[in-house]
């Protein structure tokens, strides 16, 4: 009887889909961080290109917290 819940308890191994999943998630997100990364290093003295960036940057942001990201300080 043991065995049946210890075989019940062992993680499911993990699959070739799996692995791909993973994979472009982690492209997307590297993505993202480096739009991110690209938006808070312009400097624009323009109020309209501000203001868009702003936007773009909280899209960004919203996707990369949609894959799980936080920020790292």
């Amino acid at each position: 009887m043991e065995e049946q819940q210890n075989q019940a308890a062992a993680p499911k191994p993990v699959t070739t889909n799996d692995n791909a999943e993973v994979a472009e998630r982690k492209r997307k997100r590297q993505a993202l961080e480096l739009q991110r990364e690209r938006i808070l290093s312009e400097r624009t003295s323009s109020p309209h290109r501000r203001s868009a960036l702003t936007i773009a940057l909280a899209d960004i942001e919203e996707k990369l917290s949609e894959l799980g990201w936080s920020i790292h300080l």
